[in-house]
C-alpha cells in the first residue's frame, strides 16, 4: 500500500475536507476527526472513524482520504479495514461453538474465539474426525446411514476417503427444518425486475418441500433411468431452485448450464454429460425485453426439453415433438401423492451435479459434485461467512456456475433464506431489493461493485442489515471495496477463492480475524496451502513468499474424478510431496505477506483474466465457439465461459502497423488491485527504428480488437527488443507479466 501520496490524519485540514466534500460541514467533520485521533493506534482510530464519521452520505472522497491518512506510514502492506469486536465474536457460529467446546477441542490453550481461531484451523487439519463431526452436528446434517468414520486412508481416493459407508441425500438436508428454525419460516425471498416497489415474495421451507416433491414426482413420470443426467439452462429463480433440488432428491444428476451460453457451448455440455433431458424457459426477461432461450436449446439439438413460460403462457408458437410445456410436465403427476416423495438416499460419492470448468485448455472439464460437495460449500458458509439460522443470503449468480449450487446449499443447509432477484444485479432495483429483503450476507463479483460505485445506485438505501460481504470470481480493487464497506457501516468483505473442483474455497477470510482489503486472511478450514518455490518445492508453511499454489490433497469435498479427463494427470502428476502425500495442483500464483495475509496474482501459467473474461492459449476453434455467447443483458456479470485465445489477440495486433514483427498480449494487475489490464508487448522488425506515437499504436490495436470483442481494451503498448522464449520456442508471457508488474510498481512508488 503506497502511502506517500496521502496526508497523515493529523495533517488533514478543514480545507482538505471541504475540497473532498463540497457542500458538507467540513468544520464538523474535522472536529469529529480530531476526536477520533484520541484513540490509540491507527487500527483503533480507523474503527472510531467508521463508527462516528463515515456514514454512507459522506462523500467517498472523504472515506478514501481518511482511510489512507489513517494508515499512512503503516508498517504492514495490508492494513486492516475491519477488526472483529470481541463481544460480537462470541455470537458467530465459530465463536459460539468455541465458547462451548473450545477447551475440549483445543485444550487448555483456548482463550477466546478471536485469539484461538488459528488454533481451530490447525485443529481442523490435524483432527478431521472431531472437527467435521462438530460442524455436521451444529449444521444439523442428517445421514440415512452414518459413516463408519469421517476420513480414512484409501489409495482409490486422492487424499483419502471421506465419510466411508455413509448414505445421504443433500436435497433432503436442504428441505429439513433445522433445530431452532421452523419449517414455516421463509426459505426463499425474491422479487422480479421492474417491480421494485411491490411487496417481496416469500416461500416457506414447507412450501418449498412440497413444490420440490411435486417436481420430483413429475420427473419420475418421464421414466428416465435413475442416475440419468438432467440439464438446467435457465435463470436462477425460484423454479430453477425447485427443479435443482427435485433432480437431486429423486436420485438424478443435475447438469449445470449457464443461461448466457450460445448453442455450441450448450451442445458441448449436453454431450459431455450425456444429458437425457433439459429444463429451460421460452425467453429471459431483462428490462422488459424478451431474449430467446428455448431457441438456443433447440439449436443445440438438446434432448427432450421441459419449457417454462416466462409470462404465464408460452410465447413461442410451438415445441418440438418430444418437448413438454411446464404445464403438461406437471400434469403427468398423480396429485393425490404430489406433495410427498421418498427421497433416494445414495452413497456419499454418488454424483449430484455435473459442472464445468472454464475450458482454458480447450474442452471444459466436466466436474462431478457428489453428496459430499454440498457439505463443503455449506461448511464454508457456516465458518467463514458466518451464515446463521434465520439469515438472508444473496449472491447474484447462476446454476451454471459453482456459486449457484453453492448459494443453494450454503443458505438452506445452514437454515438461512436464499434471496433471489430476477433481473440485473447492476441496477438500483437490485440494490433496493438488498435493503427490502434485509440481506445479512451479500456475495458478489468486483465488476458489480465497480458499476454500483460508478452509478451510485445504492444512494439513500439502508444496508444496515448486512453483517458481511463476500467476493469471488476476479481480483478486487482496494478503493472499490473500501467504497462497498462504507455502504453498510464498514462491515467486512470476506474474500473467497476456490474452484468448481473443490466445491468451495481453499483460501478466504473470517469474522474472527482482521480483514484487509483485497486480501485473504486464512486458508479455509480443513485446508493446508503451500507456495512452491522456483524449483517447484513447497516453501516452509507460514513463510513469506510468492509462487505457484498447491493444496494438501486431504481436502474435504474436493473432486476425485473427471468425466472427460484424467484426474490424476490434471491435478497430481509432476507435483511435489509433503509428508508422504503428493500435493494437489491448483495453478494460481499466490503470495503470503509478512503479516500473514494471502494475495492472489492470477494464473501461474499464461492465462489472463480481463474484467472476468478469460483469455488463454486454448484452441482457437473452441474459443470462437464460446465467443458466440448471447448474453441476455449487456450489463450482467461476465464469467469464465467467455473464452478468447491470447494468440488471436496477438495475430490481430501484429497487423496494425507495418513496422511490427510480433507481439505478446499480457494481463498486468494494476498496482492498486483490480482486474488485469491488457498490455501489448511489441517487437519491431527494425530494432534501430522507433514508432513515434505509441498512443496512436494503442488506438490502432483497440480499433482492431473491437472486431474480436468490443469489451477488450489495450491499456498500454510497450516496445521490447525481443520476446522471452522457452527452449522449445514458446513465448513466456509470464516473464513479461512479471517485468511489467515490477515496472508499474516502481513507477507508482516514485510518484
Amino acid at each position: 500500500m503506497a502511502t506517500t501520496l496521502h496526508k497523515p490524519l493529523g495533517a488533514i485540514t478543514v480545507d482538505d475536507l471541504a475540497a473532498a466534500a463540497p457542500g458538507s460541514d467540513a468544520t464538523a467533520l474535522h472536529a469529529a476527526l480530531r476526536r477520533a485521533l484520541d484513540s490509540h493506534g491507527p487500527t483503533e482510530v480507523w474503527g472510531e472513524l467508521c463508527r462516528s464519521v463515515l456514514c454512507p452520505s459522506v462523500p467517498f472522497a472523504v472515506h478514501r482520504m481518511l482511510y489512507y491518512g489513517c494508515f499512512a506510514g503503516f508498517p504492514s502492506p495490508t492494513p486492516p479495514a475491519w477488526t472483529p469486536d470481541p463481544k460480537e465474536s462470541v455470537l458467530t457460529n465459530v465463536g459460539r461453538v468455541l465458547e462451548a467446546r473450545g477447551r475440549n477441542l483445543i485444550g487448555d490453550a483456548y482463550k477466546d474465539p478471536i485469539t484461538s481461531f488459528p488454533d481451530l484451523h490447525k485443529f481442523s487439519n490435524e483432527n478431521p474426525e472431531a472437527y467435521w463431526k462438530m460442524v455436521f452436528e451444529d449444521m444439523g446434517i442428517q445421514f440415512s446411514v452414518e459413516p463408519s468414520c469421517i476420513w480414512r486412508e484409501n489409495t482409490a481416493y486422492p487424499g483419502g476417503e471421506w465419510l466411508p459407508g455413509a448414505e445421504l441425500n443433500a436435497a433432503v438436508n436442504c428441505l429439513t427444518a433445522k433445530p431452532g428454525r421452523s419449517s414455516d419460516g421463509p426459505a426463499i425471498v425474491w422479487r422480479d425486475e421492474g417491480k421494485d416497489s411491490d411487496p417481496l415474495n416469500f416461500m416457506s421451507l414447507e412450501d418449498l418441500r412440497k413444490k420440490v416433491c411435486l417436481v420430483a414426482n413429475a420427473i419420475d413420470a418421464l421414466e428416465l433411468p435413475k442416475g440419468s443426467a438432467i440439464a438446467i439452462d435457465m435463470p436462477m429463480d425460484v423454479n430453477a431452485v425447485v427443479i435443482y433440488l427435485a433432480i437431486v432428491l429423486a436420485g438424478y444428476v443435475v447438469v449445470s448450464i449457464a443461461d448466457s451460453f450460445a448453442a455450441p457451448a450448450i451442445s458441448m455440455r449436453l454431450k459431455l454429460s450425456e444429458a437425457k433431458a433439459i429444463f429451460t424457459q421460452d425467453y429471459i426477461l431483462r428490462d422488459d425485453k424478451e431474449l430467446p432461450l428455448y431457441s438456443r436449446v433447440v439449436e443445440a439439438k438438446a434432448p427432450m426439453a421441459i419449457v417454462i413460460p416466462v409470462r404465464g403462457s408460452l410465447l413461442i408458437k410451438g415445441l418440438r415433438v418430444d418437448d413438454l410445456s411446464w404445464q403438461d410436465f406437471l400434469g403427468r403427476v398423480n396429485y393425490t401423492e404430489a406433495e410427498n416423495y421418498t427421497a433416494v438416499n445414495q452413497p456419499a460419492y454418488a454424483f449430484t451435479n455435473i459442472l464445468f470448468s472454464s475450458g482454458t485448455t480447450g474442452e471444459p472439464k466436466a466436474i462431478p459434485w457428489t453428496h459430499i460437495t454440498p457439505l463443503k460449500a455449506a461448511a464454508d458458509g457456516w465458518c467463514h461467512m458466518d451464515i446463521r439460522k434465520g439469515d438472508v443470503v444473496a449472491w447474484p449468480t447462476n446454476l451454471g456456475w459453482m456459486m449457484g449450487p453453492w448459494l443453494v446449499y450454503a443458505s438452506l443447509l445452514n437454515g438461512a433464506s436464499m434471496a433471489l432477484y430476477n433481473g440485473s444485479p447492476n441496477s438500483s432495483g437490485f440494490a433496493k431489493f438488498v435493503q427490502d429483503a434485509k440481506v445479512t450476507m451479500l456475495g458478489l463479483v468486483p465488476s458489480i461493485v465497480r458499476t454500483w460505485k460508478n452509478t451510485d445506485c445504492t444512494a439513500g438505501l439502508d444496508w444496515s442489515s448486512i453483517r458481511c460481504f463476500s467476493s469471488s470470481g476476479e481480483a478486487s480493487s482496494v478503493d472499490d471495496y473500501l467504497w462497498l464497506m462504507g455502504r453498510a457501516g464498514y462491515k467486512p468483505v470476506i474474500e473467497y477463492c476456490g474452484g468448481t473442483e473443490i466445491g468451495g474455497g481453499f483460501v478466504t477470510g473470517s469474522m474472527l480475524q482482521p480483514q484487509a482489503l483485497s486480501a485473504f486472511s486464512t486458508p479455509a478450514m480443513g485446508c493446508n496451502l503451500f507456495i512452491l518455490d522456483s524449483s517447484g518445492n513447497p516453501l516452509p508453511q507460514d513463510s513469506v513468499g510468492i509462487g505457484e499454489l498447491a493444496l494438501d490433497p486431504t481436502l474435504f469435498g474436493s473432486s476425485t474424478t473427471l468425466l472427460n479427463a484424467d484426474h490424476q494427470e490434471v491435478y497430481f502428476n509432476g507435483m511435489p510431496e509433503w509428508h508422504g502425500k503428493i500435493l494437489r495442483r491448483h495453478g494460481d500464483e499466490f503470495e503470503r505477506t509478512s503479516d500473514g495475509y494471502y494475495r492472489a496474482h492470477g494464473r501461474a501459467d499464461d492465462t489472463m483474466n480481463l474484467g472476468g473474461i478469460k483469455v488463454c492459449n486454448a484452441l482457437w476453434k473452441y474459443a470462437t465457439t464460446c465467443c458466440n455467447v448471447a448474453f441476455p443483458d449487456p450489463h450482467m456479470e461476465f464469467h469464465d465461459h467467455f473464452q478468447v485465445s491470447s494468440i488471436e489477440i496477438e495475430r490481430i495486433c501484429n497487423r496494425v502497423h507495418d513496422a511490427i514483427l510480433e507481439t505478446a498480449a499480457i494481463g498486468v494487475p494494476p498496482v492498486g488491485g483490480g482486474p488485469e489490464q491488457l498490455t501489448i508487448a511489441v517487437v519491431l522488425k527494425d530494432q534501430s527504428s522507433q514508432i513515434e506515437d505509441l498512443n496512436q499504436l494503442k488506438l490502432a490495436c483497440n480499433m482492431a480488437l473491437k472486431k474480436l470483442n468490443p469489451l477488450f481494451k489495450v491499456s498500454s503498448v510497450v516496445i521490447v527488443p525481443s520476446l522471452p522464449r522457452t527452449a522449445s520456442n514458446k513465448v513466456m508471457r509470464r516473464v513479461l507479466r512479471k517485468e511489467f508488474s515490477q515496472a508499474a510498481q516502481a513507477k507508482h512508488s516514485k510518484i
